[in-house]
């Protein structure tokens, strides 16, 4: 059965479901979206999901033409018809049809895409394994000219990234700010574990991740300490435990960075006990699909 899309308060295959050339969404990534998970029938933190997206849409002057309400009945829904009980959502508004002018003015009203496919583990065994990161040249946007918690259509900056750690053979980026400081993966938020305290960067200068929030959660509930401050180079290559999470990825070990081992090599004990415990946190935490 091929996929139905939900568009623009339609629900279509996925073929018809296409949008204008001159939609500046296409033409500049000027839009927002979010990426989101179902978990057995649920989807995962889905309200805080729609908080960074209207947030995200209200930084850019987008104003989304659902409520919150109706965004989530539309998920559900498409989730529905799809027949989906474990899947990725992507909730996708963008600007709308314009001009070749980049004034949003000039676009009449937005256009909301939702799809919803199924996903399984994205980095394989690696979760088992561990994975290779690699410091990258390309810093991450400055808060000032476009902030990161922007979660938009133009991920350009990530990209490079990618296609920068793909050339140097890493299966995640590590990324700095202009100031030198450790900001997030392509995709992924930091964590890095020392002497059996947790230490991340504060959110400024990367994504306000769910994920992230829900592995600190679960870190102070099992009495683990958990900072947010500046990290840079020297706290990575030494560190206990080094881990990423992502909607996409969820909870990951990072083993090698830059060539250097990161303790002997091997998923760490916090590491492997949070994505444990991430896990079961997925198998009742959510927003039923009825």
């Amino acid at each position: 059965m091929d996929l139905v899309i939900y568009f623009n308060g339609k629900f279509v295959p996925k073929q018809e479901a296409r949008t204008s050339v001159y939609d500046h969404g296409f033409l500049y990534g000027d839009g927002v979206f979010e990426g989101i998970r179902a978990y057995n029938g649920r989807v995962f933190r889905l309200d805080e999901h729609l908080e960074r997206l209207y947030d995200s849409a209200k930084a850019i002057d987008l104003k989304i033409p659902l409520s919150k309400e109706e965004m989530k009945n539309a998920i559900l829904e498409t989730l529905k018809r799809n027949n989906l009980k474990d899947a990725y959502i992507r909730p996708i508004v963008s600007r709308g049809d314009g001009d070749l002018g980049l004034d949003p003015r000039k676009c009449a009203k937005p256009n909301i895409f939702i799809i919803t496919q199924e996903w399984g583990a994205m980095y394989g065994d690696l979760y088992e394994k561990g994975l290779t990161a690699v410091t990258v040249g390309v810093r991450r946007n400055a808060p000032e000219a476009m902030p990161p918690n922007i979660k938009s259509l133009n991920y350009l900056n990530n990209i490079l990234a990618k296609i920068e750690a793909n050339a140097k053979g890493g299966d995640e980026a590590i990324m700095f700010d202009v100031q030198g400081n450790v900001s997030e993966g392509s995709g992924d938020n930091i964590f890095v574990i020392k002497n059996g305290r947790i230490i991340t960067p504060p959110t400024l200068n990367n994504l306000r991740g769910i994920t992230r929030a829900a592995a600190i959660e679960l870190a102070r509930k099992k009495g683990i300490e958990v900072v947010e401050t500046n990290m840079g180079l020297f706290d990575m290559y030494t560190a206990d435990e080094v881990f990423v999470t992502g909607t996409a990825a969820e909870i990951a070990p990072i083993t090698k960075i830059d060539g250097r081992w990161i303790a002997d090599g091997k998923p760490g004990k916090i590491t492997k006990m949070l994505m444990s415990a991430f896990k079961d946190l997925t198998k009742t935490d959510g927003t039923p699909i009825v």
